[in-house]
């Protein structure tokens, strides 16, 4: 099995150019403004034409509305919509009937049962994200990219499902992750940050060396 990698909010040419480089499949662009990896579709645009034809480029949305799917859609050009927010199979319909784009569900973690109400996605979503779902007390959390792993034992036997397995990785535990979940394809952000928003290069190449391996 060949493990996929992408590297998610992404802010600057420099983290682009070394996550294309080292063989990310994917790159991600965060339109979602409280977070630190946001970026506008202004510099999407031009982060996105850096990596296109290259990696296949993510927008990740969290309920955005009609105007803003579009803006993005114009100035970024995106492959793929990643939904983070709490968008329905419905409107997950609605994206991909808009922009013809497909469209990725995030689906967040916790139990068991959070992995049995993915089920709800498999027509409308082209694939599903499984990432950690964060505490109820932690303080500011986002939708995504907190850095928090979840039992991975929970996707165990999920067959020859195509997902995307995020939440707390890094290059030290990715290996592990691909391991027990059998996931084809892994999704980082955090995990290769100095500090929040801040990638660091270093990390980024080696978590995507960690994953090939993993593989």
């Amino acid at each position: 099995m060949s493990v996929e990698v992408k590297i998610c909010g992404l802010t600057t040419l420099a983290a682009v150019d070394c996550a294309v480089a080292a063989g990310a499949e994917y790159i991600g662009l965060n339109f979602y403004p409280p977070s630190p990896r946001y970026v506008s579709p202004q510099v999407a645009g031009e982060l996105a034409d850096r990596a296109r034809g290259k990696s296949k480029i993510v927008a990740l949305v969290v309920d955005a509305d009609d105007t803003l799917l579009r803006q993005i859609a114009d100035q970024v050009d995106p492959d793929i919509i990643q939904t983070h927010g709490s968008e329905t199979p419905e409107r997950i319909e609605q994206i991909n009937e808009l922009l013809g784009k497909p469209v990725i569900r995030a689906v967040k973690v916790r139990t068991q049962d959070d992995i049995a109400a993915a089920v709800a996605f498999s027509d409308a979503a082209a694939m599903i994200l499984y990432d950690a779902k964060a505490p109820d007390d932690l303080k500011d959390a986002l939708p995504g990219g907190n850095g928090i792993a979840f039992d991975w034992t929970l996707l165990t036997g999920n067959g020859g499902e195509k997902f995307m397995l995020s939440g707390g990785l890094d290059a030290d535990n990715v290996a592990e992750a691909v391991r027990v979940t059998q996931a084809p394809i892994v999704d980082v952000s955090s995990g290769v940050e100095c500090t929040p928003g801040e990638k660091n290069l270093d990390l980024i190449r080696k978590f995507i060396e960690a994953a090939k391996a993993a593989g």
